[in-house]
């Protein structure tokens, strides 16, 4: 049987020089449960003792309906006053873009005020990847362009991201820029398989796109199945999980680390042991008929 290579131990985001993680730690859920600065601290402890220095949040993360927005940031922001050592551990991505309740505005105004205020909550002078999270369809991708270009010129960001952009979003922005974008953030998982025949991992190839997966584990229905292709896909992924003895969640991380654009799964999880069972993806071997049989089951019907 063909094997399918092992991920690096670091790989470079996009065309440029920062060596990530392959796998990341996400910030969406940081703020739940009244969650303190030294319990989020754990959590950030836990992730760069596992080797995952790739951290990812957003302006948006907290909100949860009426208040909370920028919380998230925030409550990070405590973690690396009290510890400002840990900010050299690792490479830091947030997002903007989101201005409930519009709900996306990035005019030139807006965007750059979002940054300015992600910069100040997090307590830092610049963020290692700063992402537009989802576009603006009434924004010119050229306005876009050149309040990302100002920022990197400025130092204020070190390179350039999007999340949730279709390809030809990606394209017209991309045209615009001078300092091009490394990464694209989709929703990837065993059950969200349209960027493998979409196009949209060819086109991150293409481009030298990192793509980074939100919702890696398909929203918790890996973990708890809904349905008759739930089910079928958490067997398939059952069936290396249990040979090569790592967990479901484990199995799923590193099926998204297989595929050769060098996809990234951002853990969701929040509690410690979780995050640092994650790095094990790491040494999960597929061979291409085991890889293939999790895609067969997520498409719930033969390959051509």
């Amino acid at each position: 049987m063909s094997e399918l290579p092992l991920p690096p131990a670091t790989r470079r985001l996009g065309g440029s020089d920062i060596e990530v993680s392959p796998i990341a730690w996400g910030m969406w859920r940081l703020t739940e449960n009244g969650r303190t600065a030294s319990e989020a601290a754990r959590l950030v402890h836990a992730a760069l003792d596992a080797g995952i220095n790739f951290l990812d949040t957003a302006d948006i993360y907290g909100f949860d309906g009426q208040g909370g927005f920028g919380d998230a940031e925030a409550l990070l922001g405590e973690v690396l006053a009290a510890e400002p050592a840990l900010r050299d551990r690792m490479v830091l991505a947030t997002k903007g873009g989101i201005m409930p309740p519009l709900p996306y505005d990035q005019s030139a105004d807006y965007l750059r005020g979002a940054l300015e205020a992600s910069l100040r909550r997090l307590g830092v002078e610049s963020v290692d990847l700063y992402q537009i999270h989802r576009p603006d369809i009434l924004a010119h991708p050229q306005e876009v362009a050149r309040v990302l270009d100002d920022a990197v010129a400025s130092g204020k960001v070190r390179t350039l991201g999007v999340s949730n952009f279709t390809k030809d979003q990606i394209v017209a922005l991309q045209h615009f820029l001078g300092h091009k974008l490394v990464a694209t953030q989709p929703e990837i998982s065993p059950l969200r398989i349209d960027c493998f025949e979409n196009g949209e991992l060819d086109q991150a190839m293409m481009l030298g796109l990192t793509p980074l997966a939100w919702s890696p584990l398909g929203g918790g229905r890996l973990a708890a199945p809904e349905s008759a292709r739930d089910t079928a896909v958490a067997a398939a992924l059952d069936a290396v999980a249990g040979a090569q003895g790592v967990s479901r969640t484990v199995a799923a991380y590193s099926w998204l680390m297989a595929h050769p654009a060098g996809i990234i799964p951002i853990i969701g999880s929040q509690t410690p042991a979780r995050i640092a069972e994650g790095a094990a993806a790491l040494k999960v071997r597929w061979t291409r008929t085991d890889w293939y049989a999790v895609l067969v089951a997520a498409r719930g019907v033969p390959l051509p």
